[in-house]
């Protein structure tokens, strides 16, 4: 016999498209954690504002809690609905809405693709420039609720600083239309900003207003090869100085094994500590001799080991594919993969006593490094060795967050950098947060959603 309360959706938006499919339902209520069973207790896939409204509402009504839902690409456990939750899916509504031309503006629905958001930005002529390896998954909703990152964000910034308006409905249902495109707009505080990067907890985001910007300039991109972790800081350093950057991506030896046993090119000759794939502007001649400059004096310097300059297009996409291809080499190990940042200045410290620390005390586990140093945002990935069974490395990564959150709060850092705390390190929130914010948070949350019925248990260790 069917849920009552489901009936009773049924009755109230009989043109909403409702899931109850036990495949379905496990398709919709896990993300790329896969650390908890999917239990949901239905999947909504709504087409428009009036069914979501709709749904909030009948939430709210009959006590049901809402997971709201996009590309489900999150690491963080943030769109997991194991406890009967309602899955309020966004991936209908993925549609371009307008571009206006004036103020450079893509008005798009929360389930476009990035890679769709970022084609339809190119057809008018510009690019969206947040860019993420989940990029052909990922949705823009779910981009705003974690504040997504990425490759390009020591040129760009975060997704926020390319949010020119929402539209969101909050967890009591009411329609609210934040900025909507204004440049300047000191008529109070901004909840726009308050809504991204809040993971679902304050609202649903219907609708998106994305700021576009002109194409970036050619470029010229390099592989290095570095001897160690001060070495990082004092090349991006000199790079900075000296050329406009794009991108300035790291990645461990043990990253680069991975990607080449999983059939990629090597491309430096030797064993290397560390490296690094560099992007800057290079349309000039003078700007790529810059580049070039800088390469030799790091060489000169003993920073620099080796390294390559692509030469086409093709070159360049390869060495990209070096970094961009750790995460999916890594996948069939089964990883922890861990989302942190601290102050870039902070950077080789912490990185130095994180390594021993998880030397000393987790020598099983293999560890393999990525990030972007830009912005002070590691990656670090951990993999059990074959013989370990998931219990027992499950509770290694309690004990693993546990000490990282120990040294994030010794050196001002940040549990999650753009993965967002979800479920996974909601009991670590505090190494982030003072308990004077988090009860701030925990008071602006119940004033758009006085019922609490928007992602429960994430964020908070308790709602």
């Amino acid at each position: 016999m069917q849920d009552p309360r489901l009936l009773e959706l049924r009755r109230r938006l009989p043109q909403l498209r409702l899931l109850t499919d036990p495949a379905d339902l496990a398709y919709y209520g896990q993300d790329w954690t896969r650390r908890w069973t999917p239990a949901p207790l239905a999947v909504a896939l709504p087409i428009d504002i009036a069914e979501v409204q709709g749904v909030v509402c009948w939430a709210n009504e009959q006590h049901v809690a809402i997971v709201p839902s996009g590309g489900r690409t999150g690491l963080s456990g943030g769109a997991v609905a194991a406890n009967g939750e309602l899955v309020l899916s966004l991936t209908r509504m993925q549609r371009v809405l307008e571009f206006d031309p004036i103020d450079r503006l893509l008005r798009v629905q929360p389930g476009l693709t990035l890679e769709a958001a970022q084609t339809a930005a190119r057809e008018h002529g510009l690019i969206y420039p947040v860019d993420l390896g989940s990029r052909g998954s990922c949705s823009i909703g779910g981009n705003i609720a974690t504040n997504a990152g990425g490759l390009h964000v020591i040129r760009h910034g975060n997704t926020r600083s390319w949010i020119a308006g929402l539209k969101v409905v909050t967890g009591a249902g009411e329609l609210l239309d934040l900025n909507r495109g204004l440049v300047k707009d000191a008529s109070g505080y901004d909840l726009r900003q308050l809504m991204i990067g809040s993971e679902g907890t304050l609202g649903v985001v219907v609708e998106a207003l994305l700021q576009l910007t002109a194409p970036l300039p050619a470029s010229q991109v390099m592989l290095l090869g570095l001897p160690g972790v001060d070495a990082l800081m004092q090349v991006f350093d000199l790079f900075r100085a000296r050329v406009s950057l794009q991108a300035f991506e790291f990645f461990s030896d043990r990253g680069l094994q991975h990607v080449l046993a999983n059939g990629a090119r090597r491309a430096l000759d030797g064993e290397h500590a560390y490296y690094v794939v560099v992007e800057f502007d290079a349309a000039l001649a003078a700007e790529r001799q810059a580049g070039e400059e800088a390469f030799g004096l790091a060489q000169q310097q003993g920073w620099v080991d080796d390294g390559v300059v692509a030469q086409s297009a093709a070159q360049a996409a390869a060495l990209w594919r070096l970094r961009e291809g750790i995460t999916e080499a890594l996948a069939p190990r089964g990883p922890y993969k861990t989302d942190v940042s601290v102050r870039i200045g902070a950077l080789p410290e912490f990185v130095r006593e994180v390594q021993a620390l998880l030397r000393d005390g987790f020598p099983q586990l293999e560890v393999v490094w990525f990030g972007h140093i830009g912005d002070g945002n590691l990656h670090i990935n951990l993999l059990p060795p074959e013989s370990m069974g998931s219990e027992a490395f499950g509770n290694l990564r309690g004990e693993v967050t546990s000490l990282l959150a120990a040294a994030l709060s010794r050196h001002g850092g940040s549990i999650s950098a753009e993965h967002g705390i979800g479920l996974v390190k909601r009991e670590y929130l505090s190494s982030s947060r003072s308990g004077a914010e988090i009860a701030l948070m925990r008071g602006i949350r119940a004033s758009f959603d006085p019922n609490g019925v928007l992602n429960p248990g994430k964020l908070f260790t308790a709602d």
